[in-house]
This record gives structure tokens, C-alpha cells and sequence, in this order.
């Protein structure tokens, strides 16, 4: 990342190829989708930016310029292509908005949710593995964490799980664990969280989007606490 530029290694030479993303502030997430073949981009500008890449080095055109968020966004994170072409945002401006592509339109991209449950900055998000449905969890700055799930309804109604005192002073950071493999036993599906206050904390979440602490991880993470802010956590393959 950086002020106006992202870099991708070239599929062909395996150099880093630089793509000037004509942002106008500073960049603070890039995600490839699915199948590498598209790059959303955001920033202090408070646009997101997609991009199709082509298979060498700068062979990038941007394609949709999207607008919507009233301040810095922070993350962005595609959700699986069975669910369609579908991206979501987080921002300083306390929102969770979630986009999707509209191929008979041009590539038009229409936002069809937006959630305002939060009390200050969003600052990470992620969709879980799609053997879980559409569902994304948020980490904000008011120290909560939100589990978003689509009720897969015409109308893009959702269900909105908070939970409250995640983490003291803010949460930065969430990821969610991979689904079990085929054929093993039926597990609740997990979540990971790191915050201001040195902690990460891991969640199990109920079909319903309900969350639960697990107790456990807590006790033995206590033993090994972060002295400083926990800005990043992320589940193994």
C-alpha cells in the first residue's frame, strides 16, 4: 500500500507490478477477489476503487469508482462469488456498508446494505467461509463486534448480532477461522478478535449468529498477554 499506489507480483514473471490507483489520499487495504482477477482498493479519500488485472504487469484498468462513505475507509473484503459479486466496507464514519455488482447494468455497483449499529469507527471486517451463508463480522473502535448475516431474502433484510464489551477501549481487528473439512464432525464456527487492550479473544458463533466466548482460550491467552495494541490477528489455513 501507500499514498497512490498498490504493488501485485505478474503472473508471468513474478516481478511486483505497481498499479497506480489514482486514489488521492493514503491507501489502507487492497483484497484480490476470489479468483485474482479483480483488486478492490480504499482509502483516506474515501472511495473504493476496483481494478481488472490482467495476467502481466500493468496490464490494469480501473472499472468502478465507488462512493458512499463520509470518511477514511479502512478495510474492504469480498464475499465467496456463489453469493454473486459482492464486496464490503468499513469506515471511520461508524458504517458497514455491503455492494453489490450489477452485471446487466454496465458493472454498476449498488450498495444493498448499510449497518449503523456501531458507536464509533469500523475498523475491520470479514466475510466468513461461505458454508456459512453471507455473513461478515465487524470490529469497531467502541469495542464491540457485530455479526451481519443475510437472511437470504428478496429484500436484503439481515441479522444484526452486537457484541457488546469485546474488547476494552476498541477492537482492531477480527478474522474468522476456515470451515472443517468434508466429512468431519459438525462444529460451531469461529471467530478471532484483537483489541486496544493487548487481548485476543476467540468467539464461537451459533447458526443463528449468535456469539459466545470461549472461556478457555481466554484463560491461557491471559497468561501471555500483548503489551501493546493488538492490530492484526489471523486464523491458519
Amino acid at each position: 500500500g501507500g499514498i497512490h499506489h498498490v504493488t501485485r507480483p505478474s503472473e508471468v514473471s513474478g516481478m511486483a507490478a505497481v498499479v497506480d490507483t489514482a486514489h488521492e489520499d493514503m491507501i489502507h487495504d487492497a483484497k484480490l477477489d476470489y479468483y485474482g482477477n479483480r483488486l478492490a482498493t480504499c482509502s483516506s479519500d474515501r472511495t473504493i476503487k476496483i481494478f481488472e488485472l490482467g495476467p502481466e504487469a500493468g496490464q490494469q484498468t480501473i472499472s468502478a469508482n465507488i462512493a458512499g462513505h463520509e470518511g477514511p475507509v479502512w478495510q474492504v473484503s469480498w464475499a465467496h462469488p456463489k453469493f454473486g459479486t459482492v464486496l464490503a466496507s468499513c469506515s471511520y464514519d461508524r458504517k458497514v456498508m455491503v455492494w453489490r455488482e450489477n452485471q446487466t447494468r454496465g458493472g454498476q455497483w449498488t450498495k444493498i446494505y448499510d449497518y449503523d449499529g456501531h458507536t464509533s469507527s469500523v475498523n475491520s471486517l470479514c466475510f466468513a467461509p461461505h458454508e456459512q451463508g453471507l455473513r461478515l463480522a465487524c470490529a469497531s473502535a467502541d469495542g464491540t463486534l457485530s455479526v451481519l448475516t443475510w437472511k437470504g431474502q428478496a429484500d436484503n433484510s439481515w441479522d444484526e448480532q452486537r457484541v457488546p464489551n469485546a474488547h476494552q477501549i476498541g477492537c482492531n481487528a477480527v478474522s474468522w477461522a476456515p470451515a472443517p473439512p468434508e466429512g468431519a464432525a459438525a462444529a460451531m464456527a469461529r471467530m478471532a478478535s484483537g483489541g486496544c487492550d493487548g487481548v485476543v479473544r476467540v468467539w464461537s458463533v451459533g447458526a443463528d449468529g449468535s456469539v459466545t466466548a470461549d472461556d478457555s482460550f481466554d484463560k491461557v491467552f491471559a497468561t501471555s498477554p500483548h503489551s501493546g495494541w493488538v492490530r492484526d490477528v489471523a486464523w491458519a489455513p
